[in-house]
């Protein structure tokens, strides 16, 4: 089916408006050691170099990691009632002959550029209603370009899920604005969770009840192909996987059941429907298989791999229902513990009986990942962050499972740190899976700063071996890529 605006989007209807009354009063009104990590950021924060505070540079070790996340949820005039919905700033570390740099630019978004006119978070989103002072011609102007940052060709794209991405300068991070990849196509949805395979070609879901645009782009961002294809049912979609044949999307019964704002409120949990996973052939489309598995909720999948007898892998951090999407991380913004258990890794296996199975790893784990070079072929790791509790929502450790031993190491910075995403930096001249770097940051709670660290995947128990050290405190990010220099 040809995409077009008209047959695919339904996103100006049903929008609840109901003014925000009384969430800036009852904001961050339990205190907590860990608010840095929800905290508002009031401006960009100017290119600076870091401290470093710990061991040496790994040698060779030269490039960029991007960030993005939400980093300003309250105006006096209203604020955001979900974590998912604060503006996006995109962070850029910086490691060149053995310093480290650091600079953030907020996304300039028309919702950021109209909430600065009005002083009030006003724009409907994930758990935010919208407010009757919010202009809103199309999607894009709800899009907070929040959730993850990938480079493409000359630019940085900011991404959300459910708008165009938002275009950047990968060295200023001055934002040059939307992407259209075809002018029929303008403002569709495109998931902040694209597969590149590893000659850079890029697959990704625009979604939108039950049904989805796949998007093929070459390496540079240049349009490929745009199709809608028909999903079993409409499950809410945060990301998908691949395997070097075939896309791999994951319906949770977490299911569409109403028109209605905020998003959080239009999905019921139906755990007697199980999780379907839907396979297709990237050389055709039309040619698909749906396996049945047990039900659990999710966010983040792993890359995908296929076996010589049919069968396809993946990791995937499990939750019991998806009660973290529709409350818990309002909770977090509000700086109250969660009530219910964090997600947990597992390993999915699809036979070709039809029939998908779940391999727990043990691990209460998120935001899993592994070699780019590997995406879409067999590997051995999952790295992932580690440490989330109940009464302790935020990862304070970074880990590494090992599936052909079925152990997980890992490295514990403590309750006084917030732990974010951190990726796999291979070792220059190295090809071994585990001959890599992991790099990413932290929030040091009793310091009140942000945190750069190294460590070596191999070794990940001993801790960083370098630590940089900013003169500012940035909140959690979400998701992040490393471009080599």
């Amino acid at each position: 089916m040809t995409p077009s605006r008209r047959t695919f989007l339904t996103a100006a209807a049903a929008l609840a408006i109901t003014p925000d009354t009384a969430f800036a009063a009852r904001a961050m009104r339990v205190a907590s050691d860990w608010s840095l990590a929800t905290a508002d950021v009031e401006g960009d924060i100017a290119p600076r170099v870091l401290q470093r505070v710990h061991g040496r540079v790994p040698e060779g070790l030269s490039g960029a990691l991007y960030r993005n996340g939400p980093a300003k949820f309250r105006r006096p005039g209203g604020s955001s009632q979900h974590w998912f919905d604060g503006d996006g700033l995109i962070r850029r570390f910086g490691i060149h002959d053995g310093q480290a740099t650091l600079a953030a630019r907020f996304a300039d978004t028309p919702k950021r550029r109209q909430e600065t006119r009005l002083d009030a978070m006003v724009m409907p989103g994930f758990g935010t209603a919208a407010d009757p002072r919010a202009e809103i011609g199309s999607v894009d102007d709800v899009n907070p370009a929040n959730t993850s940052v990938h480079k493409v060709g000359d630019a940085l794209w900011a991404l959300w899920e459910a708008g165009s991405p938002m275009a950047m300068d990968p060295d200023t991070l001055e934002t040059r604005g939307f992407v259209t990849l075809r002018p029929d196509l303008k403002s569709m949805p495109f998931l902040a969770h694209p597969r590149i395979e590893p000659d850079g070609r890029i697959w990704n879901l625009g979604v939108n009840g039950n049904q989805a645009v796949v998007w093929r782009l070459a390496a540079d961002g240049a349009l490929e192909d745009a199709r809608v294809i028909p999903l079993p049912r409409a499950s809410y979609i945060h990301d998908f996987t691949a395997t070097a044949r075939h896309l791999v999307i994951v319906l949770q019964p977490w299911v569409h059941a109403r028109n209605v704002m905020p998003v959080s409120t239009a999905y019921d949990w139906l755990p007697d429907q199980g999780t379907q996973v839907l396979v297709i052939d990237k050389d055709d489309l039309d040619a698909r298989r749906v396996f049945e598995a047990p039900a659990f909720g999710f966010f983040h999948l792993g890359d995908a791999w296929e076996e010589g007898d049919g069968i396809i892998r993946f990791d995937v951090c499990t939750h019991a229902d998806m009660d973290f999407a529709a409350h818990g991380a309002q909770d977090i913004l509000n700086g109250v513990p969660l009530g219910a258990a964090p997600a947990r890794l597992a390993m999915m296996t699809l036979s070709p009986d039809g029939q998908g199975r779940l391999e727990h790893a043990g691990a209460a784990a998120e935001f899993p990942r592994g070699d780019a070079r590997r995406a879409g072929q067999r590997r051995r790791y999952s790295l992932h962050t580690l440490g989330e509790e109940p009464d302790r929502p935020l990862a304070t450790a970074v880990g590494v499972t090992d599936w052909d031993q079925g152990r997980t190491h890992g490295y514990d910075f403590g309750a006084g740190h917030v732990v974010d995403e951190m990726v796999h930096v291979p070792k220059p001249g190295l090809s071994g899976e585990a001959d890599a770097w992991l790099v990413g940051p932290t929030i040091n709670l009793r310091e009140g700063v942000t945190e750069l660290h190294v460590l070596d995947m191999a070794r990940v128990e001993d801790g960083p071996v370098c630590t940089w050290r900013a003169d500012v405190a940035m909140p959690a990010a979400f998701h992040g890529n490393w471009v080599a220099t």
